[in-house]
């Protein structure tokens, strides 16, 4: 194995979510959940987003939660108002417990400040005929499936031979190394499934390809991948799209210089040159 082969081995290693830190989760999810209903009339919930599709990485800023509203029981009503009306109720719920609350359109997020695992997110929804989910989104609502994301992904991971996740991770990796540049996070990984192609290669290659292509796409529209809810990057300026491809491009000529280096047999300074994407997510092997 090289040095390269070792500095991305362990690259995968440290993007992974700790058992310590999923032991927090669980603790806290369960109670949040447990909270809700024993307040409220649920038909089910359960974990989403990117933590429950195993492409979150570290660290771990939030954990997503779906509550699942009875459309008969004694929170029906809600179905007839706002999305703001339903996240505010939830609220009501909750702050009977938590104190440290933020809202937005779609959810009420409990905040764990200081600790592994600072936040979770949880959003009121009603299931929607048809299939899906109702999701608040400001006065109405929106329809989404993160079941339908979630078998999205598992498939492209298998037939990418278990390596669509953790390149998704790397790739995230490099986007939190940089503050988070491109918004939303979710939008890597759809376009992941889309341009990410078999068979699938070394992880450094793939980097290079897929940064190449994002390059060039990020100024595009982009579907929820479940054909239901709206632009995933709807909410992005065309000018902003201009300013994430500029980012995009500046990680593209760092990679490639990367992989220069290493062509001419210059590990150590390969791996070096990484890290200024991926920083402490890289130790040195």
């Amino acid at each position: 194995m090289s040095y390269v082969d070792e500095a991305f081995d362990k690259l995968k290693s440290n993007l992974e979510i700790t058992q310590t830190e999923r032991d927090l989760a669980a603790t806290r999810h369960q109670l949040i959940r447990e909270h809700i209903r024993a307040s409220w009339d649920l038909l089910d919930d359960f974990l989403t987003g990117s933590y429950a599709r195993h492409t979150k990485t570290k660290k771990l800023k939030d954990v997503d939660i779906f509550a699942v509203i009875d459309p008969k029981g004694a929170q029906a009503k809600l179905a007839n108002g706002t999305g703001t009306a339903a996240v505010s109720a939830l609220r009501e719920v909750l702050a009977t417990r938590w104190s440290d609350l933020e809202t937005d359109q779609h959810v009420v997020t409990i905040n764990y400040p200081g600790e592994e695992v600072a936040s979770y997110e949880i959003a009121p929804v009603f299931p929607r005929k048809g299939g899906g989910y109702l999701l608040p989104n400001g006065s109405g609502w929106l329809a989404t499936d993160p079941d339908k994301h979630a078998t999205l992904v598992t498939s492209k991971n298998k037939i990418c031979d278990d390596k669509f996740v953790p390149f998704i991770k790397m790739v995230k990796g490099i986007n939190r190394e940089a503050s988070d540049i491109i918004k939303p996070s979710f939008l890597l990984e759809v376009m992941g499934l889309d341009l990410v192609l078999e068979p699938f290669g070394r992880f450094r290659d793939e980097i290079r390809f897929f940064l190449a292509s994002v390059a060039d796409r990020l100024i595009d529209d982009w579907p929820d991948p479940a054909g239901l809810g709206s632009i995933v990057n709807s909410g992005i300026t065309a000018t902003e799209r201009q300013v994430f491809a500029r980012n995009v491009r500046d990680w593209l000529s760092i990679a490639e210089e990367a992989l220069l280096l290493e062509n001419e047999g210059k590990e150590r300074a390969a791996v070096d040159k990484w890290r200024k994407l991926f920083g402490w997510r890289m130790p040195l092997p």
